[in-house]
């Protein structure tokens, strides 16, 4: 099979590259899946750069997620359940980009035909994620106020449309003006941009010095610092990502005297704890959200897996519009 495979850390418009791989045979409990499409995430491109919270054995294969068709089953109830079945996959340990993949079998979720694969290869990292945060974890109230960074993300968007569908409300906050106000024409309700001024200053003044008691982070550093600044009195920061590879400085004492709560969030950590009839329930809400339009994933552009090193370079342009996927195989 062909396989997109790194043996070093590196850029990965440089170190990535398109290789014939053994075919994997699934182990009991795990199916095979034909993939058909994977999206860039940025969680893909910080592993191949090295820098995500855990390191593959190299040499390795990108790719947390994708959809595609189950070949194979190494046995057990669910993966003969699964056989020859459309399915999102979640593979934490990488290698959707490749042809065929290995998963446990309860890591792939069947997908209704009025999804399109290029939506259903989407479905765990942003728009799970997304409703887990603010659905599940969180549990914004109708009404209340949600502060997110990085608001212009595919998951910042989806963020957005939750905020609508559920009745509470957003401040976005994103780098420049013109990104603030095509949020505000996506129903962000209050949208502010670092080029005016200090994020916490203008949190602040948007909520009357109260500050805000949810809020999701993807940034961290200085960003992520004044994200926390806003909290106000037993206000929670759920901090799922890292994209400028800083910590977040947090005075103790804002913790003691307000209440205040900063936690992480991984979604292949959080997951395995909800429980089947949790999950499966999470599952179907997603599905109906998608086939709403609440949890659309914007596209760039599709490109076959044998350009990967194009695709990276224009995954990582600035205002490039959607994601970036993998065209991988055909049904």
């Amino acid at each position: 099979m062909k396989a997109v495979v790194f043996d070093r850390h590196g850029d990965p418009a440089e170190v990535l590259q398109v290789r014939d791989m053994p075919v994997p045979e699934p182990k009991f409990r795990q199916v095979r899946v034909r993939m058909l499409a994977a999206p860039i995430n940025p969680s893909d491109l910080l592993t191949i750069e090295g820098r995500y919270s855990q390191v593959p054995q190299l040499p390795a294969t990108p790719g947390y997620e994708g959809v595609g068709v189950v070949e194979a089953s190494g046995g057990g109830i669910l993966g003969w359940l699964r056989r020859r079945k459309r399915v999102a996959v979640i593979s934490s340990n990488g290698g959707t980009w490749s042809e065929s993949c290995v998963v446990d079998a309860k890591h792939v979720v069947p997908m209704p035909d009025d999804i399109p694969d290029e939506q259903a290869a989407m479905f765990f990292v942003n728009p799970l994620t997304a409703v887990a945060m603010v659905r599940s974890v969180l549990r914004v109230p109708p009404g209340e106020y949600l502060l997110q960074s990085a608001a212009g993300s595919a998951l910042g968007q989806m963020v957005i449309r939750l905020g609508r569908r559920f009745g509470f409300k957003t401040i976005n906050v994103v780098r420049r003006a013109e990104q603030a106000e095509q949020l505000r024409q996506l129903g962000g309700d209050i949208c502010l941009s670092e080029a005016q001024g200090p994020i916490d200053e203008q949190v602040m003044q948007v909520t009357a010095g109260q500050g805000v008691r949810y809020a999701i982070e993807c940034v961290g550093g200085a960003m992520g610092s004044a994200i926390v600044r806003c909290l106000g009195p037993n206000g929670r920061c759920l901090v799922y990502g890292l994209l400028s590879g800083e910590p977040i400085q947090v005075d103790p004492r804002r913790m003691i005297s307000n209440g205040i709560v900063i936690e992480g969030f991984w979604l292949a950590r959080w997951l395995p704890r909800l429980g089947i009839p949790r999950t499966l329930r999470l599952f179907n809400l997603v599905k109906q959200l998608m086939r709403e339009g609440v949890l659309r994933s914007e596209i760039a552009a599709v490109y076959e897996q044998k350009d990967i090193a194009q695709a990276m370079r224009h995954v990582q342009q600035a205002g490039r519009g959607g994601k970036i996927l993998l065209r991988i195989g055909t049904r």
